[in-house]
């Protein structure tokens, strides 16, 4: 959303923005504008170019003048999934494209992400107003359901795969699109952002210091009926949630993070105690609610030390999985064998980020394990997560954390690394565990 500092009331609007435009100048470094190649009028069936942005118009109810930014892959699959990417404060549609790697994840699994942009003069979205808190109330929400229809209606699109994600204000509305529209969106993942309703004026005001201080709390009972009353009756299956918060976060503070937790776990019917706490990444704490695996109903990642400009390339690749869309691909799957690897890149022009799967299936555990590998020509690794890589390129051999050291049978481990690369980005090869080869 905006940045406001430690201890402050309010600021007037203005100078909100200023102070988060500074926030956001690492996000925005990195972020190369690109302007939109076509443009589609309605009911374009099939006519928008694939493999590039572009902006759609005329696409539906849009009381707030939102813009519609949508990129569909060369390889987009029948009745595609669709993506909603929800940029942030200052930003716009054409940046979270050219700043997130969802695009190159459409690329890979065939889905569809559109892109909203604000068009008011904060660039913010409104998460505030009561329109925006009410299905159908006549504002974002609106607008952003009419692009969801528009792609339906135009590629067919599988209605039981519709998700959104966003940043800081983004994160926001991604929490307010699954209040209003639970029976649109199958699940979202919001990263630094605050609970449904918690942002919430009535005196036209974009910004709300007591939810942005994080002195805004409430039971989960009350946080739930904050989103269950946003459309009245409904009864049906809620989406599920997937949270990311820096603890050092000086924009929306921390306590948000579990504000949010608290709400979400009412909305979809799960104990706050967590089935499943780890660390995927150094310095992360990933907690569970509801489930163990990868499609709990509430997912919560804490970022210790981070603050609120916690996206980082590879995040949007664990919210896929969230999703549930990292298999729709084309990629291959290894065959079983005594241990079963599988490894994906998501790369940027210099760099890319791999995440490895590991699985044990033999019929005994591995107490302590090295896992063998080859890089690609040109790739060096410049830093790890879920164990130590020695060295950096060539024939690399990646060993357990104290924390992961023992596979049991059927069981698996994730680790990942960032590498630069001169020209190849394909994922490493040649596996082995504790020496013996693995499929």
């Amino acid at each position: 959303m905006s940045t406001t500092p430690r201890n402050t009331a309010r600021r007037p609007l203005r100078s909100v923005l200023v102070a988060l435009l500074g926030a956001l100048v690492p996000l925005l470094a990195a972020t190369v504008l690109t302007a939109p190649a076509a443009t589609a009028g309605p009911r374009a069936a099939e006519a928008v170019p694939t493999a590039t942005l572009t902006e759609v118009t005329n696409f539906g109810t849009n009381p707030s003048n939102l813009q519609m930014y949508l990129y569909v892959p060369d390889n987009v699959t029948a009745r595609p999934a669709v993506v909603v990417a929800v940029h942030y404060c200052t930003g716009s549609g054409p940046a979270m494209h050219s700043g997130t790697e969802w695009a190159q994840l459409a690329d890979r699994h065939g889905f569809v992400v559109v892109y909203p942009s604000v068009t008011r003069a904060s660039k913010c979205f409104d998460v505030a107003s009561p329109q925006a808190l009410k299905r159908g109330g006549g504002s974002d929400p609106v607008g952003i359901k009419s692009m969801v229809d528009w792609v339906t209606r135009t590629y067919s699109a599988d209605t039981g795969k519709i998700f959104a994600t966003g940043i800081s204000s983004g994160a926001m509305m991604t929490n307010v699109l699954l209040g209003d529209y639970p029976d649109v969106f199958a699940a979202g993942a919001a990263f630094s952002g605050v609970p449904f309703g918690c942002f919430a004026t009535t005196d036209g005001s974009e910004w709300n210091s007591a939810c942005a201080n994080g002195t805004v709390t409430r039971t989960p009972q009350q946080w739930g009926d904050l989103a269950r009353a946003a459309y009245p009756g409904y009864t049906g299956p809620r989406p599920r949630m997937q949270l990311w918060h820096g603890t050092e976060d000086d924009v929306l503070r921390y306590p948000n993070f579990g504000e949010e937790i608290k709400q979400w776990t009412n909305v979809l019917g799960v104990s706050q105690t967590p089935a499943a706490t780890d660390s995927p990444v150094s310095g992360w704490i990933r907690t569970r609610y509801g489930a163990t695996g990868d499609r709990a109903p509430v997912e919560a990642i804490s970022l210790q030390g981070v603050g609120h400009n916690l996206y980082a390339w590879g995040m949007a690749d664990r919210a896929l999985t969230f999703f549930g869309l990292d298999g729709s691909g084309p990629t291959p799957q290894p065959q079983p064998g005594a241990c079963k690897v599988i490894a994906t890149t998501s790369a940027w022009s210099t760099g890319l980020t791999a995440s490895v799967t590991i699985t044990n299936t033999g019929t005994s555990s591995v107490n302590g394990w090295q896992l063998g590998f080859t890089l690609p020509a040109g790739q060096t690794i410049t830093n790890g997560w879920g164990a130590t890589y020695t060295p950096s390129s060539g024939s690399v051999t990646a060993t357990n954390a104290t924390y992961n050291g023992t596979l049991a049978p059927n069981s698996s481990v994730t680790i990942g690394y960032q590498a630069s690369h001169t020209g190849s980005s394909a994922a490493p090869g040649a596996f082995t565990l504790n020496g013996k080869a693995c499929t």
